[in-house]
């Protein structure tokens, strides 16, 4: 509206009764200040409670020695000693089980989002089975798979498949109704019509589903190797807690973090790369 004065009646209004949408400077600030002021923060707040005295360090342990265990932690992978073969197990575990999440859950979502009898008959199952306490599933995993791989990632993908057939039927739902009628006016089959209208159209939908799966699968990994077992991090971490190193209990689980951050930095690329014309106001800066 540069350079352009709002009128009534041809008359000219004065700039005072235009009404504008005024950010604060709170919510003006760039997202990398505001990120980094958080995290200052954030720290500050940290180590005042724990120079206080206020908690035990045995329980909460300040922000210099969780750098320091950080920095150890990340030299040993860089190192390749045990740490880096934990960590690519746990890797392992995360990937093949994100992979299968969404081979499953792009099928059930199909058959939910595109079929009566899925819609109908499938579908409150799979809500009845997300309703259940998954890592209560744990046992089960192991003693159909054993101690090994398999049961992490059977549980790691079990506890990320929802989100995806959520995410996939829905999008299959999106499909404006009069672009639904377009095509069946044309002769469209019903194949083409979800392969060149639903698909498309429902893409944002499914990515929303993924990248709730690409964290909720990292989790799910390590909660099998908690119950199961294992030779990932979640057993350092489990050894770490039992000798009370807290602080090694915290770098790793920032470790953990960075590939959850790396699995749905991925999916993000991922979707901007095959959903370019859908942007909105969370990925624009």
């Amino acid at each position: 509206m540069t350079g352009i004065q709002p009128t009534v009646a041809g008359e000219i209004l004065p700039a005072d009764t235009v009404w504008e949408e005024k950010l604060s400077w709170f919510d003006a600030l760039p997202r990398p200040v505001s990120m980094i002021g958080l995290l200052v923060a954030f720290l500050g707040l940290w180590q005042l409670v724990t120079g206080l005295g206020l908690v035990s360090p045995i329980i909460l342990p300040g922000p210099w020695r969780t750098a320091q265990e950080l920095v150890f932690v990340g030299q040993s992978l860089l190192s390749g000693n045990y740490m880096l073969a934990a960590f690519w197990v746990t890797a392992q575990e995360v990937v093949l089980g994100f992979i299968i999440a969404v081979g499953i859950g792009v099928a059930l979502g199909v058959l939910v989002g595109e079929t009566a009898f899925g819609e109908r008959a499938v579908m409150p199952y799979i809500v009845a089975i997300d309703t259940m306490p998954k890592l209560a599933f744990a046992p089960l995993f192991v003693a159909w798979m054993g101690f090994g791989i398999s049961s992490k990632v059977a549980l790691a993908a079990f506890i990320s498949i929802f989100p995806v057939v959520v995410g996939t039927a829905a999008g299959l739902h999106a499909a404006d109704t009069n672009a639904r009628m377009l095509f069946k006016s044309i002769g469209a089959s019903r194949w083409q019509t979800l392969i060149k209208l639903k698909i498309p159209t429902g893409l944002p939908q499914f990515f929303t589903g993924v990248k709730i799966a690409s964290i909720s699968v990292v989790a799910g990994a390590i909660a099998g190797e908690f119950l199961g077992g294992g030779r990932g991090f979640g057993e350092l971490i489990r050894v770490a807690a039992s000798q009370l190193d807290t602080p090694r209990v915290f770098s790793l689980i920032i470790y953990l973090s960075l590939l959850g951050l790396v699995m749905f930095g991925f999916v993000v690329w991922v979707q901007r790369r095959f959903v370019f014309w859908h942007r909105n106001s969370t990925t624009q800066d």
